[in-house]
């Protein structure tokens, strides 16, 4: 099942105390950035974020799966999506957490 574009606007709506939030279709579902920084997807209508020791103390009792077959688990987030402090706090304790990414090559 495809993800809604509607899901995709609210969660990004949901999470916007926590910078700069867009989403990136990729293949066939979205892909979540805050500041630049990957951490997130958007695959079947449910949230995964990038499991960080940070997030998970945050969290508490994580529950993990795979966003889509041969994925490494994330955490999966669906009781609090519609807590905008929460879920916005989780994206930032995550982002600080995650490395910057790598400068893209320029094509010769």
């Amino acid at each position: 099942m495809a993800t809604k574009q509607e899901f995709v606007d609210f969660v990004i709506d949901q999470m916007e105390k926590a910078g700069e939030i867009k989403a990136r279709k990729m293949f066939g579902e979205y892909g979540i950035y805050a500041d630049g920084k990957f951490f997130g997807v958007i695959c079947d209508n449910k949230l995964f974020i990038k499991p960080t020791n940070a997030g998970r103390e945050f969290i508490g009792n994580v529950v993990e799966a795979p966003p889509y077959e041969g994925a490494k688990p994330s955490f999966l987030i669906e009781d609090k999506l519609e807590d905008r402090e929460w879920l916005s706090e989780l994206v930032r304790v995550t982002v600080k957490e995650l490395p910057m990414p790598k400068p893209k090559k320029k094509k010769k």
